[in-house]
C-alpha cells in the first residue's frame, strides 16, 4: 500500500560524521580562544610587572642618590676625622644590597608568570581529542 512508508528515525552515517566533525571543529576553536584568553592574561601581568619594576628602580635610583649625598654628608659633619671616601663607600653598600633585593623580588615576579602551562594544557587536550580509540 501507499499509506505503508518506511520512516527511518535513526540519523545516516553521513550526518553523524558531519555531526562528529562539526562537534570537533567547535572544540578546537574553543581551545584557540581559551589559549588566546590565557595568553593575554598572562602578557597584561607581565606588562604590570614590567612597569612596577621600571617605576621602582627609577624612584630607587633617583632617591637612593639624593639619600646617599645627605647620608654621606651628615656622617662627615658627624666624625671629620674619618675621611669622606669611607662614608660614600658604606652608604654604597648599603643601596647596592636594597636594589639587589628589589631585583630580586622583581625577577621573581616574571619568574613566576609562564606561558608554558597555557600551551601544554592546549597540547594535551589536542592530543587527547585526536587520538584514535
Amino acid at each position: 500500500m501507499a499509506t505503508d512508508l518506511q520512516t527511518n528515525s535513526e540519523p545516516s552515517m553521513t550526518s553523524m560524521v558531519s555531526g562528529i566533525i562539526t562537534d570537533f571543529q567547535d572544540l578546537i576553536k574553543q581551545q584557540m580562544e581559551l589559549f588566546k584568553s590565557e595568553v593575554a592574561s598572562d602578557l597584561r601581568k607581565t606588562r604590570e610587572a614590567s612597569a612596577a619594576l621600571a617605576i621602582g628602580a627609577g624612584a630607587l635610583f633617583l632617591g637612593g642618590a639624593l639619600l646617599c649625598v645627605a647620608v654621606v654628608q651628615v656622617l662627615g659633619w658627624l666624625v671629620p676625622s674619618c675621611p669622606i671616601w669611607v662614608f660614600y663607600l658604606a652608604v654604597g653598600i648599603g643601596v647596592t644590597g636594597v636594589g639587589a633585593a628589589l631585583t630580586f623580588a622583581g625577577w621573581r615576579q616574571f619568574r613566576s608568570i609562564s606561558a608554558k602551562q597555557s600551551v601544554q594544557s592546549f597540547e594535551e587536550n589536542l592530543e587527547w581529542k585526536t587520538r584514535p580509540k
